[in-house]
């Protein structure tokens, strides 16, 4: 039975800092380009971040690039995103997700979209007061 359980989520002020985990199971790890996606109270599901089976090709959306980093141990299977000057905008269910990283084309700004995802977390809880 494939799982990704997502944890590190909960309550924190504009400025602060988070840490998400996931840890996936059921599948081949490195086979596979993982990340995260967030959907915020009344808006559409936004892909975040992701990185290639090969921890080599990161993607970024524009509301996430600079602030937060996305990063993954293989060896432990486990991905992170640490997510740094959180705004209120940030305040969002979160969800790992991951897709088969066939020829490293898993991670990319026309390929990290939820509906072509393989997988998908249960989501967690972020949420960043004012």
């Amino acid at each position: 039975e494939v799982q990704l359980v997502e944890s590190g989520g909960g309550l924190v002020q504009a400025g602060g800092s988070l840490r998400l985990s996931c840890v996936p199971s059921g599948f081949i790890f490195d086979e596979y380009a993982i990340g995260w996606f967030r959907q915020a109270p009344g808006k559409e599901r936004e892909g975040v971040s992701c990185v290639s089976s090969n921890n080599i090709i990161t993607y970024y959306s524009d509301s996430s690039k600079g602030r937060f980093t996305i990063s993954r141990d293989n060896a432990k299977n486990t991905v992170y995103l640490q997510m740094n000057s959180l705004k209120p905008e940030d305040t969002a269910v979160y969800y790992c997700a991951t897709i088969r990283d066939y020829s490293l084309f898993g991670c990319a700004a026309d390929t990290w979209v939820w509906d072509g995802m393989d997988y998908w977390g249960k989501g967690i809880l972020v949420t960043v007061s004012s």
